[in-house]
């Protein structure tokens, strides 16, 4: 079972940048980022392969949004660029051994981080 952890949430201005960060306790294959805003379901950010040289990213983020990893650290980032108020929401981390390729679906990880809370007020 792999321990995963969030940190880097807060609360920001639009405009500003914040970079999450997710450690995990083990090895990790496909690693994800989720949201999920008050009152709406968890959606698909971004994933990124193990070796890292494979991205992708929900429409909404792209072009603002960068997932990277540090295999040495066990770590995953996200670092998150011209926030608007739209990207208020609990930001989730996700990691799966069972794939090699990630996914969109919530289904396809069965490791979760706690979550970040990231507020970006107008």
């Amino acid at each position: 079972q792999v321990q995963l952890v969030e940190s880097g949430g807060g609360l920001v201005q639009a405009g500003s940048s914040l970079r999450l960060s997710c450690a995990a306790s083990g090895r990790t294959n496909a690693m994800g980022w989720f949201r999920q805003a008050p009152g709406k379901e968890r959606e698909f950010v971004a994933w990124i392969t193990r070796s890292g040289r494979n991205t992708d990213y929900a429409d909404s983020v792209k072009g603002r949004f960068t997932i990277s990893r540090d295999n040495a650290e066990n770590t995953v980032y996200l670092q998150m660029n011209s926030l608007k108020p739209e990207d208020t929401a609990v930001y989730y981390c996700a990691g799966s051994n069972r794939v090699m390729v990630p996914t969109t679906s919530i289904a396809g990880y069965e490791y979760w981080g706690q979550g970040a809370q990231v507020t970006v007020s107008s």
